[in-house]
């Protein structure tokens, strides 16, 4: 929807999803015909995009808060420790 908003040329469409030239103009007419339906529709699958995405961001961001709290394993320790002065390096150098 948002390349028929933006008035991008039907070819580069079709090239985009592999479309035949009957089906870019059934797409295109379909489109014309129901355009308050689509944009409706169209709508709603963004918001349910957006929603995800700020599901999927929080539970990212609380994963990545429960990992920074864990302790590295023994055998893991002189990487740790590798890893944290690289971390301060780059903080000063910043």
């Amino acid at each position: 929807m948002d390349y028929v908003t933006a008035k991008y040329p039907p070819q580069f469409v079709r090239s985009l999803f592999n479309l035949t030239e009957e089906q870019m103009n059934a797409a295109l007419s379909y489109i014309e015909t129901h355009r308050s339906e689509v944009e409706a529709e169209y709508q709603l699958v963004l918001t349910q995009a957006e929603e995800n995405r700020c599901y999927w961001e929080q539970r990212c961001q609380e994963h990545l808060v429960r990992s920074a709290k864990v302790d590295p394993k023994p055998s893991q320790e002189d990487l740790w420790a590798k890893l944290q002065a690289q971390k301060a390096r780059h903080e000063l150098e910043a």
